[in-house]
């Protein structure tokens, strides 16, 4: 009899410390981070979750999409813990009806620009639009896309809008136009500078970057949403994405930062 209590010690001990482990180790398995991302951040996206996962060994699993889309998504309870939006007025709504944690702050600045894979020349790109040279014009959908909603807000201001309308292509979100563009689709398309550096070892692509003053700044929002308030893990991503190793990788695909 003692001799089986002896021996069954060492057995407990093993148990007691791999349910100590598992345990232990749970809330580290529970603690994956969701990140709703705009369709701008596509191309840069990747890069973050890498450089992200190599100095804190957390993987993300981002879910891209139109800002409008996500926010829908999130307000019909998508499980998501971070979102990074392309504007600021799709967090600042999910706060003030109560998906969010705190209030958004910016974490970039997008950069409009008006790109093709042709060369036709964009030194007077206002006449160009309006030529028969350029029969289509993409342009991401402005109820749901920033990106569209700057383009369109440029292009009355340039008094072109009801002109170009009609060779106008609407793309559900920046990524659709990015497909027009990139595929020839379209003749030009208005879209995000990331996508020069997306697609530049794959498509030559000719642009100019758009005077920012031309239209209202398009300022990136982040929010940890209701279901990462209480993920560290989401917290430790969220200081990331304004960090300077973050901010310099965001620099590199275009966007301005503060």
């Amino acid at each position: 009899m003692k001799n089986e209590q002896y021996n069954n010690k060492p057995k407990k001990i093993i148990f007691f410390l791999l349910a100590l482990f598992f345990c232990a180790a749970a809330p580290v398995f529970a603690q994956n981070i969701k990140v709703a991302a705009a369709a701008n951040l596509q191309p840069v996206m990747e890069v973050l979750q890498k450089d992200f996962k190599q100095k804190t060994g957390i993987s993300i699993d981002a879910v891209i999409g139109s800002s409008g889309k996500l926010v829908a998504q999130i307000s019909n309870g998508a499980p998501f813990d971070v979102f990074l939006s392309a504007d600021m007025d799709f967090p600042e709504t999910l706060f003030k009806n109560g998906f969010a944690k705190q209030k958004p702050v910016v974490y970039a600045l997008g950069s409009l620009i008006i790109c093709s894979t042709q060369n036709i020349g964009f030194d007077n790109w206002e006449r160009l639009l309006l030529s028969a040279r350029v029969k289509k014009v993409a342009i991401a959908n402005p109820a749901i896309a920033p990106y569209g909603k700057a383009a369109e807000q440029l292009l009355t201001g340039k008094g072109i809008l009801d002109d170009v309308k009609p060779k106008t292509v609407y793309g559900e979100s920046i990524s659709q136009v990015n497909t027009y563009v990139t595929t020839g689709v379209v003749d030009v398309g208005f879209t995000t500078q990331s996508l020069v550096k997306e697609v530049a070892d794959k498509t030559p692509l000719f642009y100019k970057v758009i005077d920012p003053k031309t239209y209202d700044p398009i300022l990136q929002g982040i929010v940890i949403l209701k279901h990462g308030a209480d993920n560290a893990n989401a917290d430790k991503f969220y200081k990331y994405i304004l960090s300077p190793a973050a901010k310099s990788i965001f620099k590199a695909y275009g966007y301005r930062v503060q």
